[in-house]
């Protein structure tokens, strides 16, 4: 196992272990957090023995999403036993439904504005990161977020849902879209195992037109003027790359008729069955084809030519695509 990630879940375990020592001190019915601190020694003592990680029934190394979701794990997802596979697909399948709960509505029009996305997981769940927000004040700016966590699957799911949390708990203090990114970065930088980051795009539409948008290290939104296409370049690291972290956001003026064009590297990585990568070059192209198109439009025109691009090819990443138009 790689040492940064041996490193990182000796540093969960040892927390977890601090935790359910002093959870023990302090409440009577101590039986089910005594054998969860049991469990917590005997992965340290594994780890010390060189055995952590390896199944236990075909003693292969075990999925590192697995042990990153659960450190405890002991068991290959191959090995488990049909109750306890049937357990897990019902822990993924619910997994799936709360994460469809974070998600905006998929279609909204606000104050000259009008916004749709696409969301896509590769399995049961997702490590893409969606987001919509109407203000409470009736002359307040419609805020946006797109990101990708890093990794795929169960952990990268569950940390997009802690980013969500930590925006919507932020949004309340109408900070400007590079301090809110920074505050969130913090947050999530020290909250969050430093294997662990996410690319994000956050923007804040006001109804003159005017668009913040800080990019903390997410592949380029488009913008659509006419038939130009302009990229909106990052302005920082991803987040929870560095704690303390600076960003910078980029102030836009879009016209009636501009566009925004947001896409996870789902998009733009994905392949067809000779190996090519979409591109942004055809996601440009594409765009300059489709200027007058309304944000469903655009997302519909942008999933038919990725589906007549791949050709059959198998879907390997998480997809979301947003579209934002000024009205």
């Amino acid at each position: 196992m790689a040492s940064v990630i041996e490193r990182d879940l000796r540093e969960q375990l040892l927390d977890r272990r601090r935790r359910l020592q002093t959870a023990i001190a302090e409440f009577e019915d101590t039986t089910h957090l005594v054998h969860l601190l049991q469990e917590v020694d005997a992965a340290l003592e594994r780890m010390n023995q060189g055995t952590y990680g390896l199944c236990e029934v075909c003693h292969e190394s075990i999925e590192i999403e697995a042990l990153m979701a659960n450190p405890l794990v002991r068991v290959c997802l191959g090995d488990l036993t049909p109750d306890q596979q049937r357990a897990l697909e019902d822990d993924l399948e619910l997994a799936s439904r709360i994460q469809a709960e974070l998600l905006p509505q998929h279609h909204l029009s606000f104050d000259g504005w009008e916004i749709s996305y696409y969301y896509e997981p590769a399995g049961p769940v997702s490590g893409d990161y969606c987001d919509v927000v109407k203000p409470e004040a009736a002359d307040g700016d419609l805020l946006f977020l797109l990101g990708d966590i890093s990794g795929k699957g169960v952990a990268a799911s569950m940390l997009m849902a802690h980013l969500h949390a930590i925006f919507r708990s932020l949004i309340s203090a109408d900070l400007p879209v590079h301090r809110l990114v920074e505050r969130a970065n913090r947050i999530f930088g020290e909250s969050t195992l430093s294997s662990y980051y996410a690319t994000l795009v956050c923007g804040r539409a006001s109804r003159s037109g005017a668009v913040e948008v800080c990019n903390a290290g997410h592949p380029a939104p488009l913008w659509m003027r006419g038939r130009q296409v302009l990229s909106i370049e990052a302005t920082g690291l991803p987040v929870g790359l560095f704690a303390s972290g600076q960003y910078s956001a980029r102030r836009l003026q879009l016209a009636p008729g501009d566009s925004l064009f947001l896409y996870t590297d789902g998009l733009t990585e994905a392949r067809n069955q000779a190996d090519v990568e979409y591109g942004v070059e055809r996601l440009s192209s594409l765009l300059r084809d489709c200027d007058s198109f309304s944000p469903q439009g655009l997302i519909s025109a942008c999933l038919e030519d990725l589906t007549a691009f791949r050709s059959g090819a198998p879907k390997t990443d998480d997809l979301t695509l947003m579209a934002i138009r000024r009205t």
